[in-house]
């Protein structure tokens, strides 16, 4: 979080009347269907100012979606590769300490100090995995990153648990490694 946002949010129940969680509590009462009515609503309801209303509305959709939400959503109509996504992450926590796991709306960034895999839940019946293995030769399976583009430079799609082998882990691994 940037010091702007932090002193906007400490200054926010001097210059609002309410915390952050008081507002996000305000707004999780009502039922919104676009980002400008929840800021309208603050600004002629309880007479926020168009900076810290859009602050607010846009905090409080952060806070709407935990992981476990977004992994469920991602897998919606694809629970068949769910057992595949699980023990991926599986062997990714024992990489490391250091590993953060971090879902996103349509995929997972596995992160390091920057990511080095990527998880998307590509089709019904496949996951794509993404790495960040720069200068590594392509393979039968480790193709070209494909639709995955600069964001990595390689991938592998998985349609079964057996496939995480220990080619896969040794690349996962490698690519751990060099995300320092």
């Amino acid at each position: 979080m940037d010091k702007a946002l932090q002193t906007m949010i400490a200054n926010m129940p001097e210059k609002t009347g309410k915390a952050l969680e008081e507002w996000i509590r305000i707004l999780n009462a009502q039922s919104f269907s676009k980002h400008s009515e929840a800021v309208n609503f603050l600004k002629t309801k309880h007479k926020v100012t168009h900076g810290f209303a859009n602050t607010i509305v846009a905090l409080s959709k952060e806070d709407d979606s935990s992981e476990d939400d977004l992994i469920t959503e991602q897998y919606k109509g694809k629970e068949a590769l769910l057992p595949i996504y699980k023990k991926l992450i599986v062997y990714i926590k024992t990489l490391g300490k250091d590993v953060k796991i971090s879902p996103k709306k349509g995929s997972v960034s596995i992160i390091r100090k920057k990511q080095f895999i990527l998880i998307k839940p590509a089709t019904k019946t496949r996951i794509d995995l993404g790495f960040k293995l720069k200068d590594k030769a392509l393979t039968k399976r480790l193709e070209n990153s494909g639709p995955f583009g600069s964001m990595c430079t390689h991938r592998v799609q998985l349609t079964d648990a057996s496939e995480i082998d220990k080619e896969l882990k040794a690349w996962i691994k490698e690519a751990y490694t060099k995300s320092v």
